[in-house]
């Protein structure tokens, strides 16, 4: 839970638009009641292995990820990997390299 709350603190701070935290399941009713309770838009995605993906942030941020293809992060289309490392603050030119690598194995 210490991630969350340094990844909450970070939001609040305006240092990122979007977070995202995989977790235990068992933290699932804690995390939600504390993103409620704080008016912070969030989705939450089932994983396997009772595990869970939290994004929480800006509005904006979470209905782009609600129009993504999947909910699996493996399987999201190059664009969409590429728009959500950026939307979670990612190194800029990080992300062109991959973008670009990823981009020239499908050609």
């Amino acid at each position: 839970m210490k991630v969350f709350y340094q990844l909450v603190y970070e939001y609040q701070k305006e240092l990122r638009d979007l977070c995202l935290l995989t977790c235990s399941d068992k933290f699932e009713e804690k995390i939600k009641t504390s993103l409620n309770n704080q008016k912070i838009n969030h989705l939450i995605c089932p994983l396997e292995n009772n595990k869970i993906n939290v994004f929480f942030g800006k509005p904006e941020c979470i209905e782009i990820i609600k129009q993504f293809s999947c909910e699996k992060l493996n399987n999201l289309t190059v664009e969409e990997d590429f728009i959500l490392g950026m939307m979670l603050g990612y190194g800029k030119n990080q992300q062109y390299q991959r973008f670009l690598a990823k981009k020239s194995k499908i050609i």
